[in-house]
């Protein structure tokens, strides 16, 4: 089934050049049925590019979704276009009255700073305790989800002595786990982030369960008992050349950055990497929506 998106959004040409099936909304008004409603609080600078990597995704959906996107109106974004955001973009304000399916906030870049001294946290703080009662399953990803098991249970992040970048392999805490339906024992997720959380925090929670993890990048996958909070600590939706970028950007900057480990074939940045985490994303964000989010929710949302 396809995902709803605005007749305009840039991300349409490029999905649909990879025969992602989306619906605009001129034709989605013809169909009588009721779509999931989605919202996605993208908290990446490249807003544009997260864009596509989530839609792309969630695409693959056997479910109809109707996609919102979000951002924080105490942030001015310098990577986006103004004309984009005020297009196709609302805040907290214009939604609150609104009920919603499922919520995806994404990661950001900013993990070096306290919760408390980024500049927008009082506004994410007041979306996430909305999301309570305004929405059905919220899932987390990267510096979202410890910044939301930080605001939900009060569980902080350590820095890294160097940042973890790379393709890394996780195991099942609980194959049992309907989050988890179909994987493989092993399988391989894109991690960038300079931060972690500790396994021994986690364990202190009950109302919180691990359910996968990695030797080299620690805790990955963590879902509260009701289902309602889903953790992801890697970046499944990223796209294959998504940590070259990152990599070269670093580089221009001077930064020195280590190699994408796992990444390039024989860690050589000048071989093309190679897209080997796509079947676990597709299944990780079918699972959420399916089981979290389809099989809880009303149909009548208000």
């Amino acid at each position: 089934m396809p995902i709803k998106i605005p007749d305009l959004l840039p991300a349409k040409n490029k999905l649909q050049e990879e025969n992602i099936f989306v619906m605009d909304e001129s034709r989605a008004f013809t169909q009588d049925i009721r779509p999931l409603k989605i919202l996605i609080l993208n908290l990446m600078p490249l807003k544009q590019q997260t864009e596509t990597h989530l839609l792309r995704i969630l695409g693959n959906s056997p479910l109809q979704i109707d996609v919102g996107l979000l951002h924080t109106s105490t942030h001015v974004s310098k990577n986006t276009p103004a004309e984009h955001l005020e297009q196709f973009y609302k805040s907290i304000t214009d939604v609150k009255a609104n009920k919603y399916d499922g919520l995806i906030i994404t990661g950001a870049p900013i993990e070096k700073l306290a919760y408390e001294d980024v500049n927008y946290w009082s506004e994410l703080s007041e979306i996430m305790e909305w999301s309570k009662t305004n929405v059905t399953s919220t899932l987390h990803i990267c510096w979202g989800a410890m910044a939301g098991l930080y605001y939900h249970y009060g569980i902080d992040k350590y820095l890294m002595d160097e940042k973890l970048s790379g393709i890394f392999t996780h195991t099942l805490s609980d194959p049992r786990e309907k989050l988890l339906s179909g994987f493989d024992e092993e399988f391989v997720v894109p991690h960038s982030r300079e931060a972690d959380i500790k396994k021994t925090d986690i364990e202190k929670e009950p109302r919180l369960k691990i359910l996968s993890e990695s030797e080299e990048a620690g805790i990955y996958l963590v879902a509260s008992t009701d289902g309602k909070q889903i953790f992801v600590t890697g970046h499944p939706e990223y796209d294959a050349f998504t940590l070259q970028k990152e990599f070269d950007r670093d580089t221009a900057a001077g930064l020195n950055p280590i190699i994408p480990v796992n990444y390039y074939p024989n860690d050589d940045p000048t071989q093309t990497p190679r897209l080997r985490w796509r079947t676990h994303s597709n299944m990780l964000i079918s699972n959420w929506l399916n089981y979290y989010v389809y099989q809880e929710t009303p149909y009548q949302l208000d």
